[in-house]
């Protein structure tokens, strides 16, 4: 159905994208396309769609595939028609129904006849029944957004629908339809996602990377389990390497210091012997010639081992390489942090929940706070980080350290750059090689340190935060998230996993993304009505 021979992208500014990329997809196929940020899977989509040109290479497209992009700003002036291209049909079909039976109206119309009743169908499947066509995609949320671009698939019946992030701006019941269509659906479909238990509904992966396409002939679990085997395969190769590395600098030193005992015993005896000054600087030279060339051949192992240690090393898991090093809460575990009593709180005459609210935050404990799209979460986050006092009950904060870290990272202050960030939260008074060693382990090397901010992806601001909880006098008492899994990629989701899991103090998470909450550890959850 879509046939990728030999491309290459590359970006306006000259930047090598990617290149020599081949690709077959087929009738019926059910692909998920996965890379780290920036590996170009957005900008692959779009060649497939014919919006972009690659800079070498061929394209093949049996019929033109049904795409939904993942951001819809772009359309907010446009009606749902509009944006959906099916104005000018639903427009002649309603002409000629009443009677204005034009040839051009039955050019326009071609025939599709069910056009309006595709509509209906199809918003009603994606909970838009009472959604006019004739609405502006500016007053829609972005989820609706998305399930207005969801319900073009049935209206248009394409062979192959290409998705980019779909389910970034779902609620839970919103994914769970996108689920059960995925499932039920015969479509070719090739989807970049990061939502795990969507990529589990695709029968194949392809990883996108530096070193091009691999394809596996699984779902995301298949994925995973053949990555598991490929990286204990590298990290026991890395073992074995450092093993050499250091044997070759123990014989290196055994080497030398044999060598120099050797010249020492020789420069005594020649001494003693009585040789004339001449022949023993001549001994000398040859001695000291001797020993360096012994160095010099050592040193060149030593220095090829170590660059291919160095280049091994580059290729492992971002989350093996990451050292965390959270330090424990002060606080005990099982001490009341939080309490709401029957609070509720209403920006209208209109209160938010149906029922009061009365809970506690427990020191130590892992909570997901759940309800769908308009339900009150972020402005229960405000009133639990003391932004907002309830309208009615009451409400307990014992002291302690709360960090709240939204999608976008507004704790990092994008005026300063990398190096600049860090030193905001050094309050243990680091010296400056230790906060660079820090940035290191979270991979930030020399040449990111003078990296402004404001350049960083969703997945560096992800890191860079996490490097300054760690760089800070005390850990926080607790981590409050909100949608953290929305802008990152898989690979840098499962560094914030590894981050999390060994993160010792209280969370509190609010999320879509039920798989990435089992992975945490999630023990109970807070259900906004």
């Amino acid at each position: 159905m879509i046939s990728l021979r030999n491309i290459s992208y590359t970006h306006p500014d000259k930047t090598l994208l990617f290149s020599h990329l081949s690709l077959n997809i087929n009738q019926h196929d059910k692909i998920a396309l996965i890379g780290n940020n920036g590996s170009g899977k957005s900008t692959l989509l779009r060649i497939m769609t014919g919006d972009l040109l690659p800079s070498d290479g061929e394209l093949f497209n049996d019929a033109p595939p049904y795409y939904i992009p993942q951001v819809f700003g772009q359309f907010n002036h446009l009606t749902i028609a509009q944006a959906l291209q099916i104005e000018d049909k639903i427009t002649a079909l309603k002409e000629i129904l009443e009677g204005n039976v034009t040839e051009n109206n039955l050019s326009i119309l071609s025939d599709d006849w069910t056009i309006e009743d595709r509509c209906i169908e199809s918003l009603k499947y994606w909970q838009l029944e009472d959604m006019p066509l004739t609405r502006k995609l500016e007053t829609l949320s972005g989820g609706q957004k998305a399930k207005v671009f969801l319900a073009g698939i049935h209206i248009h019946q394409p062979e192959i629908v290409l998705m980019d992030e779909p389910s970034n701006h779902m609620d839970t019941v919103a994914r769970q339809l996108l689920y059960d269509f995925i499932r039920s659906t015969s479509v070719s479909m090739v989807v970049v996602s990061h939502d795990r238990k969507m990529l589990n509904l695709l029968d194949k992966v392809v990883e996108l990377g530096k070193p091009g396409i691999k394809v596996y002939g699984g779902n995301y679990e298949f994925y995973v389990a053949q990555k598991q085997i490929e990286d204990n395969a590298l990290k026991q190769d890395v073992a074995s390497r450092e093993k050499t590395l250091r044997k070759a600098l123990e014989k290196e030193q055994e080497t030398m210091e044999r060598q120099q005992k050797l010249d020492s015993r020789g420069k005594k005896k020649q001494e003693k012997a009585g040789i004339p000054t001449i022949m023993l600087n001549t001994f000398k030279n040859n001695a000291e010639k001797s020993t360096a060339k012994i160095r010099g051949i050592h040193a060149g192992r030593v220095d090829g081992l170590t660059q291919e240690l160095i280049t091994l090393k580059k290729s492992l898991p971002a989350p093996d390489m990451i050292k965390f090093g959270f330090n424990d809460s002060p606080i005990h575990k099982g001490k009341i942090l939080f309490s709401a009593n029957s609070i509720n709180f209403g920006y209208t005459d209109h209160q938010l929940w149906a029922e009061n609210l009365s809970f506690q935050i427990i020191s130590g404990e892992r909570i997901a706070l759940k309800g769908v799209n308009g339900s009150g979460k972020t402005t229960l986050i405000r009133i639990i980080l003391g932004d907002l006092e309830p309208q009615t009950g009451r409400v307990y904060w014992a002291k302690h350290q709360t960090v709240y870290i939204d999608q976008d990272y507004k704790l990092i202050n994008n005026q300063l750059n990398i190096y600049e960030q860090a030193t905001q939260f050094n309050t243990s008074a680091l010296q400056e090689y230790e906060i660079k060693t820090r940035l290191n382990r979270f991979l930030f090397t020399a040449g990111d340190w003078d990296k402004p901010c404001s350049t960083l992806s969703g997945g560096e601001k992800m890191r860079l935060m996490l490097c300054c909880l760690t760089i800070q006098t005390h850990t926080p008492d607790i981590i409050l998230l909100d949608e953290p899994t929305n802008n990152l990629d898989v690979q840098n989701i499962g560094i914030l996993t590894a981050a999390l899991n060994e993160y010792q103090g209280t969370l509190l998470v609010v999320s879509h993304d039920e798989y990435f909450l089992s992975q945490i550890k999630i023990e109970r959850e807070i259900l906004l009505n």
